[in-house]
């Protein structure tokens, strides 16, 4: 071995030991009975406030905006936005009609409103998508616009009845991705070179401002992406078809997903990806999607470790999920760690639903996932598992994930798949304090597969009508 060899690994030894005795150094949840997440959730729930807008109306079309699906409409909702908040807020109206418009940026104290049969129709031209500061897959930089971005804005919301369309098909976006199941082929860009630039200059820690992508890059826009932002709501309207991810917000606090119905099967169309969020609340949705119904993320490797911000205090309520990866999953972008996640009151239903539960992290990552709380899920089929951790999702580092304090109640499922339970942690650290309480898990083929766990206990687990007791191996 040369000395250079030997140092890293030296080094490497040490970032492992750190990160290890920083995450069990930090004091640790461990609930014990039910009542004690209800009461956190519901003290949670009481700093969730709602953003409150003026009272005062300012049609689009006032301002030259036509809903007959081939007017650009960039300039008419620019200056309805502009004259909203310049004049202390309002509802920013969308009509009837089909509304084309590039991006829309959306200021602090307007409500940008979709009535009956209203539909705001993106461009499928990336030429006019401008370039601002975003997060792609969790690592900062400047690229395209996501088709509704706010930065640093407070009090904002985008509510109504009517439908924000992101135009992407395989013949629109979704090809950059690189799988010819989405209209790529060799003679067509993809999203790769421009992905693996993005690894290395974050791996270097350049400025992230100085990672410049967009045109001519093909890393697809969000759909609606409010940063650094307070008091969000985006409610009631229906997202379909989105580029890549539909609702991410990011570094934001106070934010409400409440009545939507997100629906799109292209790559990476995942429903809700709150990053490095507080306070958040998501409830009676529904997810039909083409990745997870719902992840919650905090930042990918060095990036999310730089910036050090927690997903936390989130609350899942009463939604409906098909279509997905996962329906609530925690990760992958998660070096900022993850507590208090309170999922409650949901169903989930389909073939192509992969897992009910998921966790997925890496030593690349790091960071403390902790206080996951679900109760009263209903699920009829699902693919691969019904709560599935993992710490080897994508490549190993020296930073090693901590997985803690899970609490799984009436959790009802009547057609399994792979597998009941999935476990894969390292050795030197297990998940610790997984509780499953009053469930049933029927349909499976694998009741469990547990590797390092430690704290497990099964009460009243029944998986395939059988009742469920903790193997001596992972207790």
């Amino acid at each position: 071995m040369t000395a250079s060899n030997t140092l890293r690994t030296i080094g490497a030894f040490f970032a492992f030991f750190l990160t290890m005795e920083s995450a069990y150094s930090q004091k640790a949840t461990v609930w014990t009975t039910t009542a004690q997440p209800l009461k956190e959730m519901e003290q949670v729930r009481r700093q969730i406030k709602a953003p409150v807008f003026k009272q005062k109306d300012y049609n689009v079309t006032a301002y030259g905006a036509k809903g007959d699906g081939t007017t650009m409409n960039s300039e008419a909702f620019r200056k309805a936005i502009e004259a909203c908040a310049a004049n202390g807020g309002g509802r920013v109206i969308v009509p009837a009609g089909r509304f084309l418009t590039g991006p829309l940026y959306l200021k602090s104290n307007v409500n940008l409103h979709l009535e009956d049969n209203a539909v705001i129709a993106f461009s499928r031209d990336s030429k006019d998508y401008p370039i601002v500061f975003t997060r792609w897959e969790g690592m900062e930089c400047m690229n395209y616009s996501a088709q509704i971005y706010a930065y640093g804005e407070k009090n904002i919301a985008v509510t109504g009845s009517g439908i924000l369309d992101g135009n992407a098909d395989n013949d629109n976006w979704w090809s950059w991705c690189g799988k010819p199941v989405y209209g790529w082929s060799k003679d067509k860009p993809r999203q790769q070179p421009a992905r693996d630039s993005l690894h290395a200059l974050m791996h270097a820690n350049t400025d992230p401002r100085k990672r410049v992508f967009g045109e001519g890059y093909y890393l697809r826009p969000n759909m609606f992406q409010p940063y650094n932002c307070k008091n969000v709501e985006i409610s009631g309207v229906q997202l379909i078809n989105s580029p890549m991810w539909f609702i991410n917000p990011v570094l934001c606090e106070n934010v409400i997903v409440r009545g939507v119905k997100v629906k799109a099967h292209g790559p990476n169309t995942d429903g809700c990806d709150p990053e490095s969020c507080k306070n958040v609340l998501i409830k009676d949705c529904y997810f039909d999607t083409g990745d997870d119904c719902i992840a919650i993320k905090s930042g990918r490797d060095e990036d999310g470790r730089r910036i050090g911000r927690p997903a936390e205090n989130h609350i899942i309520e009463g939604c409906d999920m098909k279509d997905g990866h996962g329906g609530v999953v925690i990760g992958s972008e998660i070096a900022g760690g993850a507590r208090n996640i309170y999922a409650i009151n949901c169903k989930m239903n389909s073939p192509e639903l992969d897992r009910v539960l998921r966790i997925k992290t890496s030593s690349s990552r790091g960071g403390i996932i902790e206080n996951i709380f679900m109760k009263d899920i209903k699920v009829g089929q699902y693919k691969e598992a019904a709560i599935h951790a993992t710490m080897f999702y994508e490549k190993p580092g020296n930073y090693m994930p901590v997985i803690r304090n899970i609490w799984v109640e009436n959790l009802e499922v009547t057609g399994g798949g792979q597998y009941g339970i999935f476990v894969n942690a390292y050795e030197a650290s297990p998940v610790t304090n997984l509780r499953i309480v009053n469930s049933s898990i029927n349909g499976v083929k694998v009741p469990l597969k547990v590797d390092h766990a430690k704290g497990v206990v099964f009460d009243n687990l029944s998986i395939n009508g059988q009742r469920m007791e903790v193997p001596a191996d992972i207790k």
